[in-house]
Formats: structure tokens, C-alpha cells, sequence
């Protein structure tokens, strides 16, 4: 469907690609990666046409009809529902040539026109806005609403829900996920899986790509490499690459000492200098070859906070909302020292109010808000990249935080941002956005909160950013509430998953799968009809009834897990001292046989009752599996 033969591109002065060759064909599902600059989009505008290669050639099929989102904000009083529609070029053409043969009345035309609808379904396309629509987040309510009263980034999903309703052969997403939250995440894998055409995906979600791709395009070094498989395939793959790169550069550089010592002793040597000549040209045939190390360009940490308070912040039956209207009623929530709670709960729910209470940006209507002593608090959002000052630089930026502090200090601080070199001197109001999401992680750690309150931070960052952000988190000692719909961050970096839902606020005694799970099933046709049949109150007491069953079923298992695993790490300890003891000489004096029998004896003791233990131990796994599992079955 698009070859690029032996294609260069330069962006300016700056080489994206060099000789790069690649064939994608069609029904094929590829996500592109790559760190931020290093031509992503400029591959889309190639295959789209709006950019031209310096070298090379790009084919793309004729006739293909490609789907992408608008990068302009829509406008308007057009329904919204009408502006989704009209994503649909080929329902829009029909619908326009029946205007017009039902004013020349004819009926040949009529007829034929009203087949050709027929074929293309095209009488159901308002309901297929609908369901886009739905699955993006939007309400029923909501569909005949003008454009131009919605916000932003609801206005950035109308675009992508316009460019799934276009009949394409060929998808070019960059970023879908940004504003979306993780229930139209979930709908929107699920859409994506069920295509039939050709995707090409850009986004540093690695767990969206591991759900939507087949295969991987990585941008790197002005080369387009492909892999086969997901993202995490993609990682282990490119993981083996570099170590086998890693043992050629070095047997390379090696085979190049050699070669160029002989060429340096033989040189002027009459007799040897056709050897020395052909070692030369020997040398120049050596391919380059990159030494493989880490590239990512982030390194930090959160500076260690000088007290912990304990509790935190506690929310005592406190009420919440915005002009007279409650979203969250009669909250109770205390935030220990050291707690990493992970926030759920639909778009609307409630989750960036709580977290603007915890932050003390929104004051309760009712109960109260107690802070712990010393409490210092590290708040992100994402209004506050447009509170950068746009003349100042990272440095200025952080030097106002610390005025006595050397500037050297600091830049090497902002290093680990990669904010380097001139970078760290450039003004703010060139900065794209995720250079502002990370300037203002950047002032956040450097100043030492005890408490994290972050509302989607991974907004804008590639994915070597996550990946250090994440490193961060793990390290970080303080208390921390957590808003995002990167289900690897929130995985990795928290241990308690609370869920805003119906202006309450609890703690959600299941794993990140199973409510992604939920979220699948409540956004299949299925479950709608399902739900449709029972009045939502019954519904929600069978879902009920069965969660709480699932949960007494699952929580002694886990409890006799949890107190097998605190034996078996006891057992292997004391193991581990009976065989230094067993290993050493003084042991084996004729004073000591009966000790030593006696060490033997219980080292023979503990091996049994360690196998004994992990076979007990793999049982109960395999029964909260199985718990697991059924539980999905029954959701799907």
C-alpha cells in the first residue's frame, strides 16, 4: 500500500531520514515510535503528500481514501453530531446528489442513489456517530450541542471521532490518546482492533500500542527500523539488538587496534607496504557502528523531603463542587505518610476536583481539610504550563526558587530534565509542550513536597519521559495521589487504587485489569443491551453482589499468599545461614560432628518444607487466576 524507496528527508538544516526503505501493506497495524523530533509526524506529511523527499521516493497506492485528525480546533454552531458525520465524505456525496435529484425529481437517479445507500448503510450512519461519539465520552444530551460550546480538548475529540467516522483505507493517528481519558482509551482499543484497514499510530503509551499494534516503526538516528510485533515485543527485540551490537562494536574496535597498530609499525616499510596499504582500505570498509549504551537523555529524582508528616492530609465529610452544584459529597479520606494512591473514575467523575481539594485550590462546602505539620506539597496540572513566564528560562525559573543556591548546582538539576546547554537559557515561550510539562516536574522535585498531587503529568511526554518519571516516582519517599490514563505509570508507581464515581470517593479493592476490564464491558453493545433489559438500580446491586462475592472469595487466598510468601522468605534465609555454617571448616572438627549432623539435618528439614511451600504457593495462584479469569468470562 506505501513503499519508501531509499527516501532522505531534512527538516532545515537537520536530517530526519537517510536512505530509508519500507513497505506497508494493507490490514497492517503499526505503531510509530521514536523520541520527540525525530520525524514522527514528518512521516505522516510525507505519505500524506505534504511534505517532499529530499531523496528517494515515496508510493503511496492511488485511490486510497486516508483518515486523519484535524489538527484545527472546529468552530461553529453545527451540531456536533452533524460535524461527525460529515467525516463520512462518501455518505455526505450521496446524501448531497439525493437533495438534488429530489429537486429535478428524478426517479431513476432517486432510485439508484437510494441503492447505493443502502449498500454503504449509510441510513444507519447517524447512530454510527452516535456510538463514536458515545465511546469518546460524550453524553446523548450532548450530540446536538454546537461546536463552539465545547471545550477544547472536547473539541479535539469531536476531530477524532470525525476521522474514525471516514470510510478510510489507510488511518494516520498522532497522539490519539492525549486528551482522552482511560475509559475512551479502552473504547478506543477496542475500535482500533476491529479495524480492517491500515493504521499507522504515533503515541508513547506503551500499553495502547501493546493493545492496537502488530508491529512497530522505531525513529532513531536518522534511521526507520521495523519490528515485529507490539511495543513490549518491540522492547525485548531492540533490547537483543543492542547487546549483540554491543559485543560487535567491541570485537570491532578491537580488529581496528590491531589492524592500525600494523599499519603504523609497516608503514614505511617498503616490504610490508602493500600489507599496510590494504589494511587502510581494510579500515575504511568497516561499517560504523553506534556503541550501544542508553540514550535516554533523563536522569532524576525527587529531592528528599526534610519531614513527613503523618498523616499528611485528611478529608473529614467534606463536600465539594462549583457554583452551588456538589461533585463529591461527604468524603473521608486520610492520606498517610508513604501513600501511593492511584485515582479512577469516568471523565466527569470527579478526579481533578478531588485532587484541587487535596491541593487546597478548592475549598469544601462542608466538612473539613486538615494538613498535616510541615506539609509541602508538589501540585501538577496542567493549567500551570501556561503559568511559566514565557521570557525565562529553566534556569531563571528554578534560580527564583533557590536564590542562594550555585548556578552550576542547578544546571546539572535541569540536566536531568534534559535541559542542557543553551537549552537551559532558552525562553519558556519557545517551548513546546512537553518541554513545559517537564520544566514544571522539574520545579516540582526540586523543591523537596512530602506530599505529589499529579493530574495527568505524562500529558505531551515521550515515552523515555515516562520511563524516568516512573524511575523517579519508585524512588520518591513522600505521599502521592495520582490522575492518568497511562495504565503503565499507574501500575508501576502506585499501591492503592481508589475510584471517584458518583460524587463519592473509595477504595477500589481490585486491580488496574479488572477495571479496565469493567470499562471494556460497560462500552460493548452487549453489556448496553444487557443493562437495557434491568433497571440500573437492580444492575448495579448484581454488580455489586458479585464484585463483593469475588472479593470474599479472593481475600483469604490472599491472605494465606501473603503469609506463605513472609515463610518462605524466613525458610530461605535461615536455609541460607545453616549452609555458611555448613560451609565452613571449623564445622567439620570431630568436637563438632553432632553439631553438624544436627545443621544437616535441618538443612534437609527446610529443602522439603520449601518445596512443599512453593507448590502450596503456585496452588493458591492458580485459584486467584482462575477467580480472575472467571470473572472476566462472566464480563465478556
Amino acid at each position: 500500500m506505501i513503499h519508501l524507496r531509499d527516501v532522505t528527508l531534512r527538516r532545515g538544516a537537520k536530517c530526519l531520514f537517510e536512505h530509508v526503505s519500507l513497505n506497508f501493506y494493507r490490514g497492517q497495524k503499526i505503531g510509530v515510535t521514536g523520541a520527540n523530533g525525530s520525524g514522527k509526524s514528518s512521516l505522516f506529511a510525507l505519505i500524506q503528500g505534504e511534505l517532499h523527499a529530499d531523496a528517494g521516493e515515496v508510493a503511496v497506492q492511488p485511490g486510497i481514501v486516508i483518515g486523519q485528525v484535524a489538527q484545527d480546533l472546529p468552530a461553529g454552531d453545527i451540531a456536533a453530531v452533524e460535524y461527525v458525520i460529515d467525516g463520512d465524505q462518501e455518505l455526505r456525496s450521496i446524501e448531497a446528489q439525493l437533495s438534488e435529484a429530489e429537486t429535478r425529481a428524478d426517479a431513476s437517479r432517486l432510485g439508484e442513489l437510494h441503492d447505493k445507500m443502502a449498500a454503504i448503510d449509510g441510513y444507519a450512519g447517524r447512530a454510527r456517530a452516535a456510538r463514536l461519539m458515545s465511546g469518546l465520552g460524550f453524553a446523548e444530551v450532548e450530540l446536538e450541542r454546537p461546536i463552539n460550546s465545547f471545550s477544547g480538548g472536547w473539541r479535539v475529540r469531536l476531530n477524532l471521532a470525525r476521522a474514525l467516522m471516514c470510510r478510510s483505507d489507510l488511518l494516520l493517528l498522532d497522539e490519539p490518546t492525549n486528551h482522552l481519558d482511560l475509559d475512551a482509551i479502552v473504547w478506543l482499543e477496542n475500535w482500533l482492533r476491529a479495524y480492517r484497514g491500515t493504521l499507522l499510530l504515533i503515541s508513547h503509551d506503551r500499553e495502547f500500542l501493546d493493545n492496537t499494534v502488530d508491529s512497530i516503526c522505531h525513529i532513531e538516528s536518522q534511521t526507520v527500523r521495523s519490528y515485529a510485533g507490539n511495543y513490549s515485543a518491540f522492547e525485548h527485540q531492540r533490547a537483543l539488538l543492542l547487546s549483540q551490537q554491543a559485543a560487535m562494536y567491541e570485537k570491532q574496535q578491537r580488529e581496528i587496534s590491531r589492524i592500525r597498530a600494523f599499519v603504523d609499525r609497516f608503514r614505511a616499510k617498503a616490504t610490508k607496504a602493500r600489507q599496510a596499504q590494504s589494511r587502510i582500505k581494510l579500515l575504511a570498509r568497516f561499517d560504523d557502528i553506534v556503541p550501544a549504551h542508553v540514550n535516554s537523555p533523563f536522569s532524576f529524582v525527587f529531592r528528599p523531603a526534610a519531614a513527613h508528616p503523618d498523616p499528611a492530609l485528611v478529608l473529614d465529610q467534606v463536600t465539594a463542587g462549583y457554583g452551588g452544584k456538589a461533585v463529591l459529597s461527604s468524603v473521608q479520606l486520610e492520606l498517610r505518610a508513604g501513600a501511593r494512591i492511584g485515582l479512577l473514575g469516568r471523565n466527569g467523575a470527579g478526579k481533578s476536583t478531588l485532587v484541587k481539594l487535596l491541593a487546597g485550590d478548592l475549598n469544601p462546602v462542608e466538612g473539613t481539610r486538615t494538613e498535616g505539620k510541615a506539609l509541602r506539597i508538589g501540585y501538577f496540572e496542567q493549567s500551570q504550563l501556561d503559568q511559566l513566564r514565557a521570557e525565562d528560562s529553566p534556569l531563571q525559573h528554578l534560580a527564583r526558587l533557590d536564590p542562594a543556591v550555585r548556578e552550576q548546582e542547578l544546571r546539572d538539576f535541569l540536566g536531568g530534565f534534559d535541559f542542557r546547554g543553551d537549552d537551559a537559557l532558552a525562553p519558556v515561550s519557545r517551548f513546546s509542550g512537553g518541554e513545559r510539562s517537564r520544566l514544571v516536574l522539574a520545579l516540582i522535585a526540586w523543591q523537596r513536597p512530602n506530599l505529589l498531587l499529579l493530574d495527568e503529568p505524562t500529558n505531551h511526554l515521550d515515552i523515555e519521559m515516562r520511563h524516568a518519571l516512573i524511575r523517579a516516582l519508585q524512588e520518591y519517599d513522600g505521599a502521592m495521589v495520582l490522575v492518568s490514563h497511562d495504565r503503565s505509570l499507574l501500575r508501576a508507581s502506585c499501591d492503592q487504587l481508589y475510584l471517584v464515581d458518583g460524587g463519592t470517593v473509595r477504595e477500589f479493592d481490585d486491580d488496574l485489569e479488572s477495571y479496565t476490564r469493567m470499562l471494556a464491558a460497560a462500552n460493548s453493545d452487549d453489556s448496553q443491551q444487557a443493562r437495557s433489559s434491568v433497571s440500573r438500580r437492580e444492575q448495579r446491586r448484581i454488580e455489586a453482589e458479585a464484585r463483593a462475592g469475588l472479593s470474599a472469595r479472593r481475600k483469604p487466598l490472599e491472605t494465606q499468599l501473603r503469609q506463605l510468601e513472609q515463610d518462605i522468605n524466613d525458610w530461605t534465609r535461615e536455609k541460607a545461614r545453616l549452609e555458611n555454617l555448613i560451609a565452613s571448616p571449623d564445622i567439620y572438627e570431630n568436637a563438632k560432628k553432632e553439631q553438624l549432623r544436627e545443621y544437616l539435618r535441618e538443612q534437609a528439614r527446610l529443602s522439603k518444607q520449601l518445596d512443599r511451600a512453593e507448590e502450596h504457593w503456585l496452588e493458591l495462584t492458580t485459584q486467584l487466576e482462575e477467580l480472575s479469569s472467571g470473572r472476566q468470562a462472566r464480563n465478556q
